[in-house]
């Protein structure tokens, strides 16, 4: 018969998987599939939400990430019940990694505790990096493109160079700034801007 020490260390190497079930709230889902298939797959507790999957806003997913610890598995039914945004589920996935803890998706089959598993999230990982190089790319692409056509980045003014003409003038005139803003319909700060850059402009 194994003694006390023998038992505590079996229990100790046993992971302690931790549930996490969520649905649309939008679409009125029973989450009750979900926790049954976590339940059955061995955890000892589900934390269950009603939340859209693209809202970072979730309390019971932040719980269940405080709570987890070194040799904890973080379980799922499916990996979009996690997040439907990459970047979310990496940040998330890091803060597991950080806690000592695994993840597992169980209609994926992902395990992040065995080798398998781990490969898995390297490519998910590799697979985001690369996205974020594509869109610096294009952003750098479209900026060069730009500048090659004569166009300067950032917020287009909402006047333009001859309602800015005008402004001038009527400011000149003795209109208020107020007046100016409500007539041309925009705030007092861009009528305010226009004199400014006159200014600055005048030599």
């Amino acid at each position: 018969m194994p003694n006390i020490t023998q038992k505590q260390q079996k229990n100790a190497a046993s992971p302690t998987l931790l549930g996490y079930a969520r649905v649309s709230k939008a679409e009125d889902q029973d989450p009750a599939p979900q926790i049954e298939a976590l339940e059955a797959a061995g955890c000892k507790r589900v934390y269950d939400e009603r939340v859209s999957g693209g809202c970072w806003d979730r309390p019971e997913l932040h719980r269940l990430l405080d709570r987890l610890g070194p040799g904890d598995v973080l379980t799922v039914w499916k990996l979009d019940r996690l997040s439907r945004s990459l970047k979310d589920l990496l940040l998330i996935l890091d803060k597991v990694e950080k806690a000592g803890a695994g993840f597992r998706s169980l209609t994926e089959n992902i395990d992040s505790t065995t080798a398998s598993g781990r490969m898995m999230m390297q490519m998910l990982g590799a697979f985001a990096e690369f996205e974020r190089a594509m869109v610096r790319e294009r952003t750098q692409a479209g900026l060069r493109s730009a500048r090659a056509q004569g166009r300067r980045g950032g917020r287009q003014p909402k006047l333009s160079p001859q309602q800015q003409a005008e402004v001038r003038a009527m400011l000149m005139a003795g209109r208020s700034a107020a007046d100016v803003a409500r007539l041309f319909r925009v705030h007092r700060a861009t009528i305010s801007r226009i004199v400014s850059n006159a200014a600055v402009a005048a030599p």
